[in-house]
């Protein structure tokens, strides 16, 4: 008769924290690669990352856009921001960035359909 708690044949099993380990689980979380990607673009441009605009998972790791303030004015809606295309190998590290747009904070962007 098998035994009941017997894991050796699932997919997952407890580390020394208590906590399942998938298999092929050595890849951050969606939330690691944002601070690791808005952390990294500041370390390198010594601009402050703001926000992220957009985020996906491709088939080569990630591609986010990251709001920067470039230069800060006041009155602060008067400031200058900018769209930053920022790719990330599946582990989270970064691997290329290029501004993408530049924009006043207080302005529309007549750029994007659907009043983003």
């Amino acid at each position: 008769m098998a035994n009941t708690n017997d894991t050796s044949h699932s997919r997952t099993s407890q580390n020394s924290n208590g906590k399942d380990d998938d298999v092929a689980d050595d890849r951050p979380t969606p939330m690691e690669v944002l601070r690791e990607a808005r952390s990294q673009l500041a370390e390198l441009t010594g601009m402050t990352a703001e926000s992220v605009s957009s985020f996906e998972q491709t088939e080569d790791g990630w591609s986010l856009e990251v709001e920067v303030l470039e230069l800060a004015r006041v009155p602060d809606t008067m400031s200058l921001m900018a769209s930053y295309l920022v790719e990330l190998d599946p582990q989270g590290q970064l691997t290329g960035y290029r501004r993408v747009r530049r924009y006043e904070r207080g302005r529309a962007d007549a750029h994007r359909s659907g009043g983003r």
